[in-house]
C-alpha cells in the first residue's frame, strides 16, 4: 500500500531469550533501531529449546511493534544422539540445520502475506544464510547479508565437510546478497579480494557497539568486590585457546610473581565466562599463577556490566590469527570508561580500534616479553592515577543507536534503489527469479 511503512524480514538465530552470547545484541540493536525509525520488522528465529542457554533478561527490550516468528528448530549435538554420537550430515552446515525446515515455509507464508521490502540475515549460525539465500531465490525481494565474521577462515571451519559447505553458502551468499555487511574494515578488504567482481559498494562496514541502555541505572557494584588496595584486572567474556590463547599472558605473569614485582595478595586478574573453563584452569595451573588468575562464572549480563564499571583495569585478548575480527566486548570496554590492557598486535583491527579511542596500553598477545613490560607500565600509571581512559567523545560513535541509523539508512537505500521494490511490495512470488 502507498505510503506504508517499509518492512523488513530479518533472520537471526541469536535473539532473546538466548543469552551466554554477545552475539545476540547485535540483532536486537538493528532490530530496535529500525522499529525506532519507523520500519515494521519481522524476526524469524528458532524456538527457545534450541538454545543452550537462555533468560529472560533481554527479552523485554524487544519492542512490542516487533513479530517474533519462532520455527521448530533443535540443535543436533544435544537433541538428536543416540549414545553420544550424531550423523554428521544432521549437523551441515551447522547443530541448527533442522531450522530449516519450519523456517524457509514461514519465511514464503511471511512474504506472500506482508511483501517484505528487504530481507536480512545475520551470521554467525551459517544456516541464516542458507534460509535468506533461498527465500530471495523463491521471491526475489533483496537481501542483505551480515557477515560479522568470516565464514571460512585460514583452518575455520575444521571439518572438512563443514568447511565445504560454509564455503558453498559463502559464494552463494556473496554472489546473490545485495549487500554484503562486515563488522571490521580488516574484513571487507578480504572479502572484496575474495570476491573482486563485486562493486566496492557492495562491502559496508558497520562495527558492533555497546547499548546504551545496558549502562542506565548500574551502580559500581558490589559484584565480585576485591578487598580493599587490591589491583583487579577483568577479561569479562570468551577465552577461546587458540583465537584468544592466554598462556604468553600466564608466562609474563610467572615471570613477574618470580621477580616480586606483583604479589598473589595484591592483584588479582579475573577471567569471567571463559566458556572454556577446564581448558584454561588447566594453563592456569601449568604456569603457576593460580595465586592470581580467577576463573569465574558467567553472570547476568547487567551484573557483567556492573563488574566493568567496578574495575580498576579491563584486558582484551585478542590474537594475530584474528587480526580482523574485534571481540564484541570491546565496544562495552570503551563504554564503561575504565583503563583498558590491550593484549593483541598494533596493527590489528582491534588494536587500531582501541588506539583511536586513546587506548595506550597495546602488546601483541604472542609475547610474554611484550605483555611483561607493558602490564607493568600499566600497573605503574594504575596506582599513579595516570593511566589514560577511553575517549568518551570518539566512542560514542559506537553506540548501537549510532550504528544502528547506520543499518537503517543501508537498508533503505536498498529497498529505494531495487527496482522490485514498488509500493505494493515485490513482485508476484511464482514469477522467474533473477540474480540481485
Amino acid at each position: 500500500m502507498p505510503g506504508a511503512a517499509p518492512h523488513c524480514l530479518f533472520v537471526s538465530f541469536p535473539f532473546p531469550p538466548m543469552t551466554g552470547t554477545s552475539g545476540v545484541h547485535r540483532p536486537l540493536g538493528f532490530v530496535r533501531s529500525l522499529s525506532r525509525a519507523g520500519w515494521s520488522v519481522t524476526v524469524l528465529t528458532v524456538s527457545p529449546a534450541a538454545y543452550p542457554q537462555r533468560s529472560d533478561e533481554l527479552v523485554g527490550r524487544i519492542p512490542a511493534s516487533v513479530k517474533v516468528v519462532r520455527a521448530f528448530a533443535r540443535d543436533t549435538a544435544r537433541h538428536l544422539t543416540i549414545r553420544g554420537a550424531y550423523p554428521r550430515l544432521a549437523a551441515l552446515p551447522d547443530r541448527w540445520v533442522s531450522w530449516l525446515l519450519g523456517a524457509v515455509p514461514a519465511g514464503v507464508y511471511h512474504i506472500l502475506r506482508r511483501r517484505p521490502n528487504v530481507v536480512c540475515s545475520t551470521y554467525p549460525i551459517a544456516s541464516a544464510h542458507l534460509i535468506a539465500y533461498m527465500l530471495h531465490r523463491i521471491s526475489g525481494v533483496p537481501w542483505v547479508a551480515d557477515f560479522r565474521d568470516p565464514m571460512v577462515d585460514a583452518g575455520y571451519p575444521s571439518d572438512p565437510r563443514t568447511r565445504r559447505a560454509h564455503a558453498w553458502i559463502d559464494r552463494r551468499t556473496a554472489e546473490f546478497a545485495r549487500k554484503l555487511l562486515f563488522t571490521t574494515p580488516g574484513m571487507v578488504r578480504d572479502y572484496r579480494r575474495s570476491y573482486p567482481d563485486r562493486a566496492a559498494c557492495d562491502f559496508v562496514c558497520i562495527g558492533n557497539g555497546y547499548d546504551e541502555a545496558s549502562f542506565e541505572d548500574v551502580d559500581r557494584p558490589a559484584v565480585g568486590r576485591l578487598p580493599e588496595g587490591r589491583t583487579f584486572l577483568l577479561h569479562s567474556g570468551v577465552v577461546y585457546p587458540v583465537e584468544r590463547d592466554p598462556r604468553p599472558f600466564f608466562a609474563a605473569l610467572r615471570e613477574l610473581l618470580d621477580a616480586g614485582m606483583i604479589a598473589g595478595d595484591r592483584f588479582t586478574v579475573r577471567l569471567r565466562a571463559t566458556s572454556h573453563d577446564s581448558e584454561i584452569a588447566g594453563f592456569v595451573e601449568a604456569f603457576g599463577v593460580g595465586a592470581v588468575v580467577e576463573i569465574a562464572p558467567p553472570i547476568p549480563h547487567r551484573d557483567a556490566i556492573a563488574e566493568m564499571l567496578g574495575a580498576d583495569g579491563l584486558v582484551v585478548m585478542q590474537a594475530d590469527n584474528s587480526k580482523h575480527q574485534i571481540p564484541a566486548k570491546v565496544y562495552e570496554y570503551l563504554r564503561a570508561g575504565r583503563p583498558v590492557l590491550a593484549l593483541t598486535g598494533r596493527a590489528s583491527d582491534t588494536g587500531r580500534l582501541l588506539e583511536e579511542c586513546g587506548v595506550r596500553h597495546v602488546a601483541a598477545l604472542e609475547s610474554s616479553a611484550e605483555i611483561k613490560a607493558t602490564l607493568l607500565d600499566f600497573l605503574a600509571q594504575l596506582r599513579a592515577g595516570t593511566v589514560a581512559a577511553p575517549d568518551r567523545g570518539t566512542v560514542a560513535a559506537f553506540s548501537r543507536d549510532a550504528l544502528g541509523r547506520s543499518f537503517e539508512r543501508l537498508l533503505r537505500d536498498v529497498a529505494r534503489l531495487d527496482p522490485q521494490n514498488h509500493p505494493d511490495g515485490p513482485r508476484d512470488i511464482d514469477e522467474p527469479t533473477t540474480r540481485r
